[in-house]
């Protein structure tokens, strides 16, 4: 083995190793509470409990454009952007809602409260307080662009409509893993749904 391969060899290694060392935090980040409803073939209901979350609003629904910005400006708001200086550790999805009112939100960690979170201080960020909802829920691999996201939202429209589910409001992108990350990427494209168990 020359010199030269070996040295590759030995990065690829480092590479693979850091990347699933990566997959692995990455699995067990806190992620919000949900109950799986019912399984389909190829989407499934959950029903999620009460969450809060730090969101704001978004001038494009292009995930492309928009996305950095969002992003960037609410983490700046857990890295503490806050009136308390206060740290707030990260959690997983990232949710987009899409539509012409489009909007970035980080799930708090189920140890907050609204009201025991200190305020933003940017003007851009809000604090809401999300209710009980049930939706339907489709997953996808890899890294996520703007094509990826309209083939599965309409994707995920198609099985609802076989099954004469009613989507209601706008259609979100969830996603789980930080842009450095290559192996086990996930994704999700989700929509609020009326459902009873029957």
């Amino acid at each position: 083995m020359t010199r030269s391969s070996y040295f590759f060899s030995v990065a690829f290694v480092i590479l693979l190793m850091s990347q699933l060392f990566m997959a692995y935090r990455t699995s067990n980040i806190e992620t919000p509470i949900y109950d799986v409803v019912k399984s389909f073939e190829n989407f499934e209901i959950r029903s999620y409990d009460a969450m809060v979350v730090a969101q704001t609003e978004m001038k494009s629904s292009a995930y492309e454009e928009s996305s950095s910005m969002g992003f960037r400006t609410i983490a700046d708001y857990i890295f503490g952007g806050n009136k308390d200086n206060q740290q707030i550790a990260m959690t997983s999805p990232v949710i987009m809602e899409m539509g012409e009112e489009s909007s970035m939100s980080f799930v708090m960690p189920k140890e907050h409260a609204i009201e025991n979170l200190p305020e933003p201080n940017s003007k851009q960020v809000e604090l809401v307080q999300l209710q009980p909802k049930t939706y339907a829920v489709l997953e996808f691999t890899g890294y996520a662009n703007d094509k990826k996201i309209e083939k599965h939202s309409k994707r995920l429209l198609q099985f609802l409509k076989a099954e004469n589910l009613n989507p209601i409001g706008n259609m979100k992108y969830l996603g789980y893993n930080p842009p450095w990350q290559v192996l086990g990427r996930k994704n999700e494209i989700a929509v609020e749904v009326l459902y009873s168990k029957p």
